[in-house]
């Protein structure tokens, strides 16, 4: 197994059809021991649960990433009981479609504060213990709409959070190299999650689906399985001289 032996943490792990509860999924079939985090706490628990059904050790814990002292203590936690912290998947996030003019101080702050601070508060947190073993693999998940200014389910505040993950995973990956610490992100195209489709009223849901999968070369839209599949290859030895890189999972739909 690729990953015997690793300690992960999955952040936005909760949700039974998102991309955090896939990747733990795929990181414990792989051998990795999973810290499961979501301010959903229940949900955060089922999908620890689900670990633990594939003989791995597993916690599911509420952390609000967006509250420091609370992803301090989280990750302390999870150490204690799990070990040392190998892998964090910065996975947690929110998003608004909210069109720029009507875009509310507060609801800026919002997106912001989970989706680029908190990514901020859980690899800070994370890293002292890396840095003391010189082992590390830190993988932010970034978007699509951070490279192409939004879209349709993403306004200004969610594609400046998602260009700002990109770009803090590239100063991470720069000034952690020395201890063989590396940092990645990916960034999905419109994913068929319940973090995305499954937001809207069923007749809007297929019509996305169906002028989305138009646009996309490979002429459907990103599964959590498949950003899953990603993260684990960053995670994995295999991509150990692989840093600073944002990979596309989006069937073609941005080539850059």
């Amino acid at each position: 197994m690729r990953l015997a032996g690793r300690v992960a943490v999955v952040t936005g792990a909760g949700s039974k059809r998102g991309i955090g509860r896939a990747t733990a999924l795929t990181l414990a079939r792989e051998g990795a021991d999973v810290a499961a985090c979501d301010l959903d706490g229940p949900g955060a628990e089922e999908t620890a649960a689900l670990v633990r059904g594939l003989d791995r050790r597993a916690l599911g814990l509420r952390m609000d990433v967006s509250d420091e002292e609370q992803v301090r203590a989280t990750i302390a936690r999870a150490q204690a009981e799990l070990g040392p912290v190998d892998i964090l998947v910065n996975n947690a996030g929110i998003t608004r479609s909210t069109p720029l003019l009507d875009i509310s101080a507060a609801e800026w702050d919002l997106v912001q504060d989970v989706d680029l601070r908190g990514t901020f508060f859980c690899t800070k947190a994370v890293l002292p213990g890396m840095i003391e073993r010189r082992y590390g693999r830190i993988i932010c998940v970034s978007s699509i709409a951070g490279k192409m200014g939004g879209g349709f389910f993403g306004s200004s505040h969610y594609a400046a959070a998602k260009a700002g993950i990109a770009g803090f995973a590239k100063s991470v990956a720069r000034q952690m190299a020395r201890y063989a610490i590396t940092c990645n992100a990916v960034a999905p195209g419109l994913a068929d999650t319940d973090i995305g489709l499954d937001t809207l009223d069923p007749e809007l849901r297929e019509r996305v689906r169906e002028t989305t999968s138009q646009a996309v070369p490979l002429g459907r839209l990103a599964s959590a399985q498949d950003v899953a599949y990603a993260i684990l290859f960053l995670a994995s030895d295999e991509a150990a001289y692989i840093t600073g890189h944002e990979l596309d999972v989006n069937g073609g739909h941005l080539m850059d």
